[in-house]
C-alpha cells in the first residue's frame, strides 16, 4: 500500500500523462531523421554531378581541339605549335596494366582466401590475416618506392632476361616478352597493383566464404567429396556475387592507382608490344604533368581524368549488372 502510494504522488507531480505531445514528438524526431538522411543520400548526387561538370568544363576546350580524334591518337607533344594531344598511350597502358594486375591478383587472392577458411590450421589464421590487413593499410607511395628500389632491380636483373630467353624466337611471345629490361616499365607497374589490390580480393573473400552454412560442406564431404570439389561445387557457387564484388572493388583500384604506378611505369606515351617496355597510365600522366600545364595541355589532362571517370563508371556499371544477373539467376 505504501508502494502504490508513493507512485501515485509521483505521477500527480508529474502531471497528467499528454498523449498527442508524446506522438508530437515522436513524430518531429522522425521527420527530421528522415530530411538528414534524404540530404546525406541528395548530397552524394550532388558531389558527384558537380566532379562530372567541372571536368566537363575544364576538358571543352581540348574536346572542341581535338574531338574524337584524342582517343585514337598516340603522340603527346605539349611543347609542339600548335601542341599535339593524344590519349591513346595512357588509356593503353591504364588497361594493360590493370588487366596484368587482375590477371595475378585474382588467383593468388583467391586462394590464399580459400587457404585461410578451409585448411589454414587455426594458429596461423590470425598472423596471416593481420599481415593482410596491413598490406592494405600501406600508403601507395611506399609501394612505389618499394618497386622502384627493391622490386624494380629484381625484374630487370633477374625475372626479364629468364622471361626474354625462354620466349626469343616464339611468335608473338617473342614480342609480348620482349627486351631490353628494365627497372621501368608496364610489367613492373602491374605487379605492384596486384600486390595493392590483392588484400582487397582476400579480404572480401574471406568474409563471404565463412557465409556459407556448414551444413552444406558437411554434406558434400559426407558424400565424399575432396576439399578441392567442395570449394569448386559449394563454396565458389554459394559467394560468387560476393567474390565478383571484391574483385570489381579491386579493379577500380587498380585503374585509379596514381602514385605508385608513377614511380615505375617510365612515363612514357609511346605504345610498346612488349609489357617489359615503358609506358604510362591516365592517373600517372595526370600526376607527373599537371602541375606545369597551362591552356590546352591542362585541359587535355582535364580530358583524360574525364576518361578515367567514364572508364571507371562503365566497369563498375557492368559488374553492377552482371551481379543482377547472377542474383536473378539464383534466384530463378
Amino acid at each position: 500500500m505504501a508502494d502504490m502510494a508513493v507512485q501515485s504522488d509521483v505521477m500527480e507531480a508529474a502531471g497528467p500523462y499528454d498523449r498527442a505531445k508524446a506522438l508530437s514528438a515522436f513524430r518531429l524526431g522522425d521527420v527530421t531523421f528522415y530530411w538528414l538522411t534524404r540530404v546525406c543520400a541528395v548530397s552524394v548526387l550532388l558531389i558527384l554531378g558537380g566532379i562530372i561538370i567541372s571536368l566537363i568544363i575544364g576538358a571543352w576546350p581540348a574536346m572542341m581541339e581535338y574531338g574524337f580524334a584524342f582517343l585514337w591518337t598516340q603522340r603527346w607533344a605539349p611543347s609542339a605549335d600548335p601542341p599535339v594531344l593524344g590519349a591513346l598511350g595512357p588509356i593503353y597502358g591504364t588497361l594493360v596494366t590493370s588487366f596484368i594486375a587482375m590477371l595475378i591478383a585474382i588467383p593468388v587472392g583467391l586462394g590464399i582466401a580459400i587457404f585461410l577458411t578451409e585448411l589454414c590450421p587455426q594458429w596461423l589464421r590470425r598472423p596471416i590475416g593481420i599481415a593482410i590487413e596491413l598490406l592494405a593499410g600501406i600508403p601507395s607511395i611506399i609501394y612505389g618506392m618499394w618497386g622502384f628500389f627493391v622490386l624494380g632491380p629484381f625484374l630487370a636483373y633477374t625475372f626479364q632476361p629468364f622471361m626474354i630467353g625462354l620466349f626469343d624466337g616464339i611468335p608473338v611471345l617473342s614480342s609480348i616478352f620482349g627486351g631490353p629490361p628494365s627497372y621501368l616499365s608496364l610489367f613492373n607497374a602491374a605487379l605492384i597493383l596486384a600486390i595493392m589490390v590483392l588484400p582487397f580480393i582476400t579480404a572480401i573473400s574471406v568474409d563471404v566464404f565463412k557465409t556459407v552454412p556448414p551444413v552444406l560442406k558437411e554434406a558434400a564431404y559426407g558424400v565424399g567429396c575432396t576439399t578441392w570439389e567442395v570449394v569448386r561445387n559449394v563454396v565458389i557457387p554459394y559467394t560468387r556475387v560476393g567474390v565478383i564484388g571484391g574483385v570489381m572493388l579491386a579493379l577500380g583500384r587498380a585503374l585509379g592507382e596514381t602514385m605508385a604506378v608513377t614511380f615505375i611505369i617510365g612515363n612514357s606515351f609511346r605504345l610498346s608490344a612488349s609489357i617489359f617496355g615503358p609506358g604510362t597510365t591516365i592517373s600517372a600522366a595526370i600526376a607527373s604533368e599537371f602541375a606545369e600545364s597551362d591552356g590546352l595541355h591542362q585541359s587535355a589532362l582535364i580530358l583524360l581524368g574525364l576518361l578515367l571517370f567514364v572508364l571507371t563508371f562503365f566497369v563498375l556499371a557492368a559488374a553492377r549488372l552482371m551481379l543482377m544477373r547472377l542474383e536473378k539467376k539464383a534466384g530463378n
